[in-house]
């Protein structure tokens, strides 16, 4: 197998990789060890020469030369073998993240995503999208903080259907293209480390510290005074005209002061993050795309005639010349070149000038590596298609599909259509027989195809529609509220959204089944009724089989399905197939027995 683009199988791909950057690894690990023996040595070395110095034999000092410099050379080697063997370590960890996913032992070993978790979101929650062994962890290989946020807000917010089709082009592009995602983790790693991507908008697009005009032109004028002051007063004259600029600038320097100071404090931190950003953009200007998505991700680098990297590279170096000037032998220097007024002036007019641009940057940067994302869960799934994105609905036709957070071996497939003319599928079942699991199946599935990525499914046809489920809803003792209020107030969500436009996918388990058999029925048929009036598709589970009349009462827009269980060698056993009508027996009290309850 070439190794300059990936195979066809991503387990024996990631496996040859992983295995080369192990050796690697290990060859820049013993050149580290190496150099750190040579330079205990070297210091060894210079000891010793020294201590030879001082004896009786009269050793010239300058022998201590050659260890210094030899040690000082050996210094910067070590340095650079340092990098690339922690290069190298973090490429190990990025085949064995994806060697884990592919073998499904992923879960708890990822970034999981929990603080983008709103427990009012109408199903992050319901849906497992953030928290361990979620669908956040299983999709984000971001390293970038605005990378993660992207990818986060594509699973809370459904694409429209040009969006979908347009990132899924953008994502069979990236697929193949392992090595640049490689390459973007491991620079990843060190941005992330670094950067705050809300610290930067604000700082970039704050209002302008206050300076009058022409402040950068006085300030280099002042400081040229006194260069050419100090100079007339070392060639003989008067000290007088020095004295005078001195005065002039420290007064000037003075009245600025309060801005100057805000400037500096306001800049330092995102200036220090925007130098680590720009390895990245370095990285994503050298590259040339086909997928239009992307090619107008690109072109949003390329605005301003300037490449972002050098923008930041010339923020980078006025940081560093502002920085010198807490060094003991530059700072009496500094003080009458107005070293600190001339350079936080740059940086603000840096600020001004550039700073509108920096939450693009940000931005595409973020979309990239969201696609990236996408285009890691396509190539380890290879069997798992695009969905078809329709342009109206609703529509949500699932053929074999399964959920993509469980592994491929125990994952059992259905097939869901919910469209016009089939609004609600009825699921009726005993406890343990798949129901949560398919709702959960369609939901995630839905949030995938309409962030772009591919699905969990032989095939997939699915319009716009706005998600909502009532799969895990709790009480709250913080808030003073029952399930049940929690549920009623999930339902009235859901039934604001299905007011759409788009049409809206609902995902009902046990629908009210906190409150007596009489009014759960009449509530349950109410609810329903409403949201198939406002044009939503969905599903529905119970236990209570007096609620699969709901479906009857409904038909033909509505039809009753159902999972069941059978005995095998005195055990309950599940096939987790979906069938057709109503369930015609429970376990629950099997399920008790089986725990020792007597019944």
């Amino acid at each position: 197998m070439t190794l300059g683009r990936p195979g066809p199988d991503p387990r024996a791909d990631y496996g040859a990789r992983l295995q080369l950057r192990r050796e690697r690894a290990q060859r820049h690990e013993r050149t580290d060890r190496a150099l750190s023996a040579i330079r205990v040595s070297l210091g060894l070395s210079f000891l010793l020469l020294w201590w030879f110095t001082l004896g009786p034999a009269g050793i010239s000092p300058l022998v201590l030369l050659f260890p210094v410099a030899l040690f000082a050379v050996v210094a910067i080697v070590h340095e650079v073998a340092v990098r690339r063997r922690r290069l190298a370590d973090r490429a190990v960890a990025f085949y064995d993240r994806g060697l884990a996913r592919v073998e499904d032992r992923w879960a708890g070993r990822g970034e999981m995503g929990a603080r983008y978790l709103d427990e009012t979101h109408p199903y992050a929650a319901d849906l497992d999208l953030f928290g361990r062994a979620s669908l956040f962890e299983l999709l984000c290989t971001a390293r970038t903080p605005a990378g993660q946020q992207t990818l986060a807000r594509w699973l809370r917010e459904p694409a429209s259907p040009g969006e979908a089709r347009a990132r899924q082009e953008a994502v069979r592009e990236l697929k193949s293209a392992l090595d640049l995602r490689e390459e973007l983790a491991l620079l990843g790693d060190e941005v992330q480390s670094g950067t705050d991507p809300d610290a930067l908008v604000r700082w970039s697009t704050a209002p302008a510290v206050s300076f009058p005009r022409g402040a950068r032109a006085v300030s280099a004028t002042l400081a040229g005074l006194n260069v050419l002051a100090a100079a007339a007063w070392g060639l003989g004259a008067g000290a007088n005209l020095l004295i005078l600029t001195l005065a002039l600038a420290g007064a000037w320097a003075l009245w600025l002061h309060s801005g100057v100071e805000r400037a500096i404090r306001a800049g330092d931190r995102p200036g220090r993050d925007l130098t680590l950003l720009a390895h990245f953009l370095s990285r994503l200007e050298r590259e040339r795309f086909e997928a239009p998505f992307l090619i107008a991700l690109r072109a949003r680098l390329d605005g301003g005639g300037v490449a972002p990297s050098r923008q930041v590279r010339r923020l980078a170096r006025l940081q560093d010349l502002l920085e010198s000037r807490r060094n003991q032998f530059f700072a009496p220097l500094a003080l009458p070149l107005l070293w600190s007024t001339q350079l936080a002036l740059a940086v603000e007019a840096w600020r001004l000038d550039v700073g509108p641009r920096v939450p693009d940057w940000l931005a595409a940067v973020g979309d990239f590596e969201a696609l990236c994302a996408l285009a890691s869960l396509a190539y380890e799934h290879p069997a798992d298609p695009f969905p078809e994105i329709l342009d109206s609905g609703p529509c949500f036709d699932g053929v074999d599909l399964g959920h993509p957070l469980l592994p491929a071996a125990a994952c059992v497939r259905n097939d869901v259509r919910l469209d016009d003319d089939q609004r609600l599928l009825l699921i009726s079942g005993s406890n343990m027989s798949g129901k949560s699991t398919l709702l959960r199946t369609v939901g995630v599935n839905a949030v995938l195809a309409l962030a772009g990525a591919t699905v969990r499914a032989g095939s997939l046809r699915v319009s716009p529609l706005a998600l909502g489920a009532s799969i895990r809803i709790q009480d709250s003792l913080e808030a003073g509220s029952s399930r049940f209020y929690a549920e009623i107030t999930r339902l009235r969500q859901l039934m604001d959204l299905a007011a759409g436009p788009p049409h809206l996918l609902f995902l009902l388990d046990e629908i009210l089944h906190g409150t007596n058999s009489a009014d759960r029925r009449v509530g349950a048929e109410a609810v329903v009724r409403g949201l198939l009036e406002r044009g939503a598709v969905g599903l529905v589970t119970t236990h209570d089989l007096a609620l699969a009349r709901v479906a009857d009462d409904l038909a033909p827009r509505a039809r009753n399905v159902h999972f069941e269980d059978h005995l095998e060698d005195g055990r309950i056993a599940f096939d987790y197939k979906l069938k057709d009508g109503v369930v015609q027996r429970s376990n629950a009290l099997a399920l008790m027995r089986a725990v020792g309850l007597e019944i």
